[in-house]
């Protein structure tokens, strides 16, 4: 699973750059998210890989708290993405004459870069708040495969409500007030396409926004299914928790490139060029 991702993603980035037509804001945006994806799946799977294969069950705590960052953080990053993805969207199908001129190439970095800003802000104090104020440990036994949140947390001997506090704030500013944004934004665009002539505009507008659907679902689902469970479900086996905790990781950066290469028809008409000139050589 950990080789599909860094193939499909890094595929991504290589078709969009030799492709000059897809130099547009959506390809950018989608560029950014396969190195989100990139950055996901490398700070967690080799860990986990080495836990299976060697045992190498022991981390430091200063490799826990970045692993914990670098992981909170740059799915923090990746909804800001998808939100941006989704303003794409909006103006590209409520304002086409003006697309261009709203998201230059400078807006479209300026976009990213608040998305990495947002992240980092947000995410930073955690493992701040964790080595200051939570030193003593009850046990030295994390329940999960990587260093999560809430599951540190659990392991202090400390007053961590301040901890848990911060960490459902976050939850909710990215988890609840991301969707809801990109959620207006397609009732919008719904009702823009809805007044089309015919069928056919509609279907070929929604198809534009399919693989942005597709990949905020694959995104928004397994966390908030895994958040909820961690938060509500007490009587939930642990092993349940783990499983959907490495789902959340694993199955975004697997099959966001497949679902862009699939749906979208620039990228898969490049990638069957690419796949005929091999066979031509060989």
């Amino acid at each position: 699973m950990y080789l599909v991702a860094v193939v499909g993603n890094i595929t991504i980035l290589a078709v969009v750059r030799v492709e000059r037509s897809l130099h547009q804001p959506m390809y950018f945006f989608l560029c950014m998210l396969a190195v989100i994806d990139l950055v996901l799946s490398t700070s967690t799977m080799p860990k986990l890989l080495a836990i299976f294969w060697f045992g190498a069950g022991g981390i430091g705590l200063d490799a826990c708290l970045c692993q914990m960052f670098l992981i909170h953080c740059f799915a923090t990053v990746e909804s800001g993405i998808f939100l941006a993805m989704a303003f794409d969207r909006y103006v590209a199908i409520c304002n086409p004459l003006r697309h261009s001129m709203v998201l230059t190439q400078a807006v479209v970095g300026r976009l990213g870069l608040a998305a990495l800003l947002r992240g980092v802000f947000y995410i930073g104090p955690l493992p701040i708040m964790i080595r200051l104020r939570l030193p003593l440990y009850k046990t030295q036994v994390i329940s999960h495969s990587y260093c999560e949140h809430m599951a540190v947390v659990t392991l202090t001997c400390g007053d961590s409500r301040v901890n848990n506090v911060y960490g459902l704030s976050i939850g909710f500013l990215v988890l609840i007030l991301d969707s809801v944004a990109i959620a207006a934004s397609y009732v919008m665009i719904f009702r823009a396409v809805m007044g089309l002539a015919t069928p056919e505009a509609r279907l070929k507008t929604l198809g534009t926004c399919g693989s942005h659907i597709c990949a905020i679902l694959i995104f928004y689902i397994p966390i908030a299914v895994s958040s909820l469970i961690h938060r509500f479900g007490h009587r939930v086996p642990p092993p349940i928790h783990t499983l959907l905790a490495n789902f959340y990781l694993l199955i975004p950066p697997i099959l966001n490139p497949v679902v862009y290469a699939v749906r979208t028809k620039q990228i898969r008409d490049r990638l069957l060029q690419i796949l005929k000139t091999g066979t031509k050589i060989r």
